[in-house]
């Protein structure tokens, strides 16, 4: 298999939009030195299988950074893909339509990696990389953490009342959601830590993810959103599974 990816395009494609209303220009606030999309853009220069790397923004000051630290930046996103509530649909349609238009690259696979996720293991990318090729069945790849809580024992609001969710599942069983937590399945969160798509599934469903989407379950991560993530994510780097992050950075 690692032979196989020898021959493979798989890009790297981090999405950073300039605006931020959380925390002002968050994707290249500082972390421990450097701006945080930094983080993503090594986690990806250091992994064995990705061999291109581009981030796609709307931000002339995040393509300048960005191409510091060794990303390219072909072209600037448009501003309509950029928004609050754009879906991630817009910026990899965008990124694909342009590469393919002006490079004819058409990438094998696309490693997304969000910079809101700055730590991660390269090695655990690769995993990532190997398991979704092995399995033929897969649209994608989605990381998640398993969550403590289960949704099936929430409430959703209807009107003046409460229903919960997974009420037409467990309908046969009354007070259902009065079970053990235990007796649930498994909830996992998405995390962001490793998503990959297929760009020939995506062209022939026309869905980013599809239907069959490979489970990669991470331990938890620092998702930043405000300046307290931040400080979580200041403590994380002092493990030591984040050395080779800071090697690189600070080379």
């Amino acid at each position: 298999m690692e032979n196989q990816l020898k021959d493979k395009k798989i890009l790297a494609l981090i999405p950073a939009r300039g605006g931020s209303k959380g925390i002002p220009k968050k994707n290249i606030i500082d972390l421990g030195g450097h701006p945080l999309i930094a983080y993503s853009i090594a986690a990806a220069k250091l992994s064995k299988y990705i061999n291109r790397v581009i981030v796609t923004t709307d931000s002339e000051e995040i393509a300048e950074v960005s191409k510091k630290y060794g990303a390219e930046t072909p072209f600037l996103r448009p501003k309509e893909y950029a928004q609050d509530h754009s879906p991630d649909r817009d910026f990899f349609e965008h990124a694909l339509t342009w590469l393919e238009k002006n490079e004819k690259y058409v990438p094998d696979l696309i490693v997304h990696l969000r910079p809101v996720t700055p730590l991660r293991n390269h090695e655990i990318i690769d995993e990532a990389i190997l398991e979704v090729m092995k399995d033929k069945n897969a649209t994608s790849l989605r990381s998640a953490q398993l969550l403590d809580i289960t949704p099936y024992k929430l409430f959703k609001l209807n009107g003046s009342y409460y229903d919960f969710f997974g009420e037409s599942e467990y309908s046969g069983i009354g007070d259902y959601h009065n079970l053990p937590r235990q007796q649930f399945p498994q909830t996992h969160k998405p995390n962001g830590y490793v998503d990959i798509i297929i760009p020939e599934k995506y062209k022939e469903t026309g869905l980013l993810h599809g239907k069959k989407i490979r489970a990669f379950v991470t331990k938890e991560v620092a998702d930043i959103d405000n300046l307290m993530d931040l400080d979580f994510a200041k403590k994380l780097l002092e493990e030591k599974e984040y050395e080779p992050l800071i090697k690189f950075l600070n080379k």
